[in-house]
């Protein structure tokens, strides 16, 4: 997009431009989102920042209206195609800390990162990981309940002081400033989680409610929820769908706020949240040779981990949906950690040791979940799905059925799922490879055709 472009989205408050770039106002030295209330300021006080921490840099604080920290994020393919971008979006995520195991990750040497993430964003590695720290704290200090010291160390900062300079260098405000009186005290925290329209809410509920786990998922007309387990943590979340105002707001319950913001980015992955839906859709329409009609605002329907990914699409292989959905409600009646009321997707240690006498299966399937389960155990941060290629009973369609739901990658045509190949026949044909990078997307159009 070019400054023409981003004023038309500005002056009509469109919203599905939130996210993809800032307004910021020389006259009240504030940035905005495009959807902001605030009355339309004059083109002439006007410059537009792709990034909301390049208006930071510029001096810019943060609307208190808008608030640009509530924005939807950006996803890795937005703009120009760069290691820089898939750096950034690791520390959105919260997904990598330390620079040089960022830059291993990459493959690329620490210095040239560094290099990269200058020339491509203006401001170094640390000065973006503490302005993403300090926006992140900005949303929990106007939305929760929490402690300002809780909010700190919940944010990633080791020490109250630390946090207290930062937010100030890098947001040009106090945190204590934007508490605007007593909020109730729960432990229920409620967030909202902004998305750009069209979401296809009807067709996510229909995909989520044939392979609905209970007690570990529940799922209504406007909500979906589940418990979960992040590294040593435990809690749930509902998420209720509001279409008119273009967000879900989330109520979580988690026993240890530390792993707070993964498991917030975790719930925007498997909801699907920061897609560019419109990007997509304009992409698969220009490739599929009209061979068959789109649906809109489809999204990805995340599962919480590429492990319970995993052992889904093993239970899934070459049965029916209904079949695979019978079997792993089965594994949880048996294997489920029950605390209290609340149950939970069993471990990949539990799955390990278990015999699953409780399946009527053929041996070979069995040892496929025990052989993924024992790897998981062993390798609990391995995110290279295809290492489990080497595993007895683990094909291609079970991988990438696991990155296309645990991992959400943007780019999966799982081509060899018998309902993809009866879309495909059915349809007018086309050349899928040209769909890339979006391929994850055409694999459920495609199932939207059955």
């Amino acid at each position: 997009m070019n400054n023409q472009h981003w004023q038309k989205a500005r002056q009509s408050r469109d919203a599905r431009f939130d996210g993809l770039f800032y307004i910021a106002v020389k006259s009240t030295g504030i940035y905005c989102r495009p959807i902001c209330p605030a009355p339309t300021a004059l083109e002439k006080n006007v410059t537009y920042y792709q990034f909301a921490q390049s208006a930071a840099q510029a001096g810019f604080r943060p609307c208190i209206r808008c608030r640009p920290d509530s924005a939807p994020g950006s996803a890795a393919w937005q703009g120009t195609k760069t290691t820089a971008l898939r750096a950034k979006q690791l520390i959105d995520l919260n997904d990598e800390h330390d620079c040089e195991k960022l830059a291993a990750r990459l493959g690329i040497s620490s210095r040239y990162l560094r290099r990269l993430f200058s020339q491509y964003f203006g401001v170094s590695i640390t000065q973006y990981r503490l302005f993403n720290q300090c926006h992140f704290a900005k949303k929990l200090i106007q939305e929760t309940s929490l402690p300002l010291t809780q909010i700190a160390f919940a944010s990633g900062f080791k020490s109250i002081r630390r946090f207290n300079d930062a937010f100030l260098q890098q947001l040009n405000i106090a945190p204590s400033k934007l508490r605007s009186g007593d909020k109730p005290s729960s432990s229920t925290l409620k967030l909202t989680l902004p998305f750009r329209p069209p979401y296809n809410w009807q067709a996510l509920h229909g995909f989520l409610a044939k392979r609905l786990i209970k007690p570990i998922e529940w799922l209504d007309d406007k909500s979906y929820g589940r418990t979960f387990t992040y590294a040593s943590c435990k809690g749930r979340f509902n998420a209720r769908f509001m279409e008119n105002k273009n967000y879900f707001v989330v109520e979580i319950d988690i026993d240890n706020t530390l792993y707070l913001q993964q498991v917030i980015n975790n719930i925007r992955r498997i909801l699907d949240l920061d897609a560019d839906i419109n990007l997509i859709e304009s992409h698969l329409a220009n490739n599929i040779n009209n061979a068959f009609t789109l649906n809109h605002g489809l999204r990805i329907p995340g599962i919480w981990s590429s492990f319970e990914a995993g052992i889904r699409a093993v239970l899934g292989q070459q049965v029916s949906v209904t079949a695979a959905h019978n079997l792993v409600t089965k594994l949880v009646d048996e294997l489920g950690e029950k605390q209290g009321e609340l149950v939970y997707f069993p471990s990949a240690e539990r799955v390990a040791k278990s015999e699953f006498t409780f399946f009527k299966m053929p041996q070979a399937r069995k040892n496929a979940l025990h052989n993924l389960a024992e790897f998981c155990a062993l390798n609990p941060d391995c995110n290279d799905l295809e290492q489990w290629l080497s595993l007895k009973g683990i094909g291609p369609w079970t991988v990438n059925y696991a990155k296309l739901r645990g991992q959400s990658l943007p780019d999966i045509l799982l081509d060899g799922d018998l309902g993809i190949k009866k879309a495909q026949a059915a349809a007018t044909p086309f050349e899928s490879e040209n769909c890339a990078p979006f391929r994850s997307y055409l694999t459920f159009q495609l199932w939207q055709q059955l």
